[in-house]
Order: C-alpha cells, then sequence, then structure tokens
C-alpha cells in the first residue's frame, strides 16, 4: 500500500483513528511495563541494602551449599 501525501498516511485509508490509538496504547503498555520492572528492581536493591545494614541478612550467597530450610 503506497501512500499519495503524509496526510493520506495518517489517514491510513480512514482508518488512522483506530491504528494509531492502537499503537499509542501498545507503548503506553510497554512502558508502563518497562517502568514497573525497573522500579521493582530498584525497590529490591533498596531493601537489600537496607536489611544488610541492619545485619538482618548475612553475605552468603545462594548456591554456597548453606540450606537452612528443610527441602520440599
Amino acid at each position: 500500500m503506497s501512500f499519495d501525501s503524509l496526510a493520506d498516511f495518517l489517514a491510513m485509508g480512514r482508518h488512522g483513528l483506530y491504528v494509531w490509538l492502537s499503537y499509542g496504547s501498545a507503548l503506553i503498555v510497554v512502558l508502563a511495563n518497562v517502568i514497573s520492572v525497573r522500579s521493582g528492581r530498584q525497590r529490591f536493591f533498596r531493601q537489600t541494602r537496607a536489611l544488610a545494614r541492619r545485619g538482618e541478612i548475612s553475605g552468603t550467597t545462594a548456591g554456597s551449599g548453606d540450606q537452612t530450610s528443610e527441602p520440599i
């Protein structure tokens, strides 16, 4: 499909409103997901640092052989 002008492209054969609203809403959802993940990650690291400062968690890493919980 070719368009003769920019106005024709934006109108998308009289379906432009639907097309551009669809693209816009998809972009908003993707941006909301990215922001949510980034803020959750920052919150996790902030809480982990605060717990480490208070001494509530040790400096061991997962898989180091220290398992304090019972197996499932």
